[in-house]
Parts: structure tokens; C-alpha cells; sequence
């Protein structure tokens, strides 16, 4: 979210400790839009009778994107406060727009209204506060974030699960089987005229062989070539399974450096393709899938 900054708080140099805040002056606490295209929500919830000695608090992460012809969506919800026994993960590509829904909570539940707030304490343990980043076609946005509390009312966040959880019990949009990849080819570049490249290929018996190639500052070109056990191939398999990677190629694309681009393009037996990147905005919880295969075939072979 660009415009002017007004500190708030800022931490003395050699202090440990502390809290840095500040507030994006022109962000808006109306939201005129009513299109939708983001939604990344994550929060500690308190109950109404927390403060009375309710000892108990959970959590929400709600993210929904375009993605191709249906809208990525991913909730997770158990208890809050660093804890991670006990949680719920579960996305889904879904047919029917979810935008409508969490449109209504932010104008009912006034979500805008600290808009453009950013706050970190420094020490303090995950999940202890939340952020919200909300963007629509207008190029209008709600960014918040607190480290120290929450961002939603407990009302807020049981209103984004059951929304969520009514979107993904709906219509799916069904994927490729993992089982039908023929290939895995990978591509990054680096520097100037450095890059990798590598190419896992799947053999009938579950087996594969991945091919990688590599240069760097010099003219010299690494190659090498290994095998690929059946365990690890079904392994790779999985994860592209557990992390919805086929739902990714037309989800949004971050407006930032991630550093080197790479881009992984999954081939299939009856010659369809599907490539993704990493420069796609994702949620945490199933990002990881690229970089676990971008290790397995560049790193490991």
C-alpha cells in the first residue's frame, strides 16, 4: 500500500525490544469497489468472554484468489497463540465466486476502519495478533497488520469461516491426476546469463531420471544426470497433490522482487502442460510445495 507514512512508534537504535508502527495516511476507510480480487486474512480470535477468564482463543487464515477458470481458496482454523496441535488445513479450487460473501463482511464488520495500521512488537510469539490484505479491480486496498492483537472482532472471524466453509462445500473444479505426469521440468535464472535447468522424467515402473544443467559467472556448463527412486518420485507426487500446484498457473501475481524467478512446467502422458512460477501470490501453508520439488530435482540430483 503506497502514500504517506505518518511513525507512529519506532524503536531506539541498540534497544532490544520494542514496537515500530505506522499508518498509511491516504488509505481509504470506505471501500467504494464491490469487485473483489483478493482476500488474505489471518487472525487470533478472543471470545466475547476472554477477558472474564476464557482462557481459550483460536485462530483464522482465510485466503481466496482468481485461479483460472475457478477461485483458489485455502482456511485454516484451530487454536491461536503459537500453538499448531489441533489445526485444520483444507483448500479447494471452487467453481463459484466467493467474492460476493466476503465483500458483505467487510462493509458489515467495517473491516476498512484501521485501515493502512501496521504495527510490529518485537519478541513476540506467532499468531499473537493478525494481518489483513484485501484488494479490489479499483486498485483500492485494505492492509493492516498487528503482531501485538488482533485485527478482526471474534463476530468478524467466525463470519469469514462459515463463509468459507459454505464456498468450499460447494461445486470443485477438478484437477489433474498426479499419477499422469510424464515429466517435471524446471527453469531459473540467475545473474545475467547464469541459470539452472533440470527435467525429472517419470518412467512407467514410478522410477525416474532427472537431467540438470547448470552455469554460472563463467563459460563452463555443469551437467550431470541421476536416478530417481519410485519412493521419491511418489513423494514429489504428493506434494503436488497436498499443494494444489496445478491450481496455481493463473492465480495473481505478486507486485514485488522474490528474488530469482523459476518456473516449473509439469507434462503430462497425454502431452498437456501445465507451468507455474514463483511469483504467484499464494498463502503460506501450501507455498512451500515449489520450493520442496525445486529442491528435490536441482539440489538432491
Amino acid at each position: 500500500m503506497r502514500g504517506k507514512i505518518t511513525i507512529l512508534k519506532k524503536t531506539k537504535p541498540n534497544v532490544c525490544g520494542g514496537t515500530d508502527s505506522y499508518q498509511v495516511d491516504d488509505a481509504p476507510k470506505k471501500i467504494r469497489s464491490t469487485e473483489m480480487t483478493l482476500f488474505d486474512v489471518s487472525c487470533v480470535l478472543y471470545p466475547p468472554d476472554y477477558a472474564s477468564g476464557n482462557p481459550f482463543n483460536s485462530c483464522v487464515s482465510a485466503f481466496a484468489a482468481p485461479a483460472g477458470e475457478g477461485w483458489l481458496m485455502l482456511l485454516e482454523t484451530g487454536p491461536g497463540l503459537g500453538r499448531r496441535d489441533g489445526r485444520e488445513i483444507k483448500w479447494a479450487l471452487v467453481k463459484d465466486d466467493p467474492f460476493p460473501a466476503l465483500v458483505k463482511i467487510v462493509n458489515d464488520r467495517e473491516l476498512a476502519k484501521n485501515n493502512g495500521f501496521h504495527s510490529q512488537t518485537h519478541g513476540l510469539p506467532e499468531n499473537f495478533g493478525g494481518s489483513i490484505d484485501i484488494r479490489y479491480a479499483s486498485g483500492e486496498q485494505i492492509g493492516i497488520s498487528d503482531n501485538q492483537g488482533p485485527v478482526l472482532s471474534y463476530e468478524a472471524g467466525t463470519e469469514i469461516i462459515e463463509a468459507f466453509r459454505k464456498a468450499m462445500a460447494g461445486g470443485k473444479i477438478a484437477l489433474p491426476d498426479p499419477e499422469a505426469l510424464k515429466a517435471i521440468r524446471f527453469e531459473e535464472k540467475h545473474g545475467t546469463e547464469g541459470y539452472t535447468k533440470a527435467c525429472l522424467t517419470i518412467g512407467e515402473n514410478g522410477a525416474g531420471v532427472n537431467d540438470k544443467e547448470s552455469k554460472y559467472d563463467g563459460p563452463k556448463i555443469y551437467q550431470s544426470q541421476k536416478p530417481v527412486d519410485a519412493e521419491t518420485v511418489s513423494k514429489i507426487k504428493k506434494t503436488v497433490a497436498d499443494c494444489g500446484l496445478f491450481a496455481w498457473e493463473h492465480l495473481p501475481r505478486v507486485g514485488y522482487n522474490v528474488g530469482n524467478e523459476c518456473r516449473m512446467t509439469f507434462v503430462f502422458k497425454d502431452g498437456k502442460e501445465i507451468t507455474v512460477d514463483n511469483r504467484r501470490v499464494l498463502p503460506g501453508q501450501i507455498s512451500r510445495g515449489f520450493f520442496e520439488i525445486q529442491l528435490e530435482i536441482t539440489t538432491k540430483h
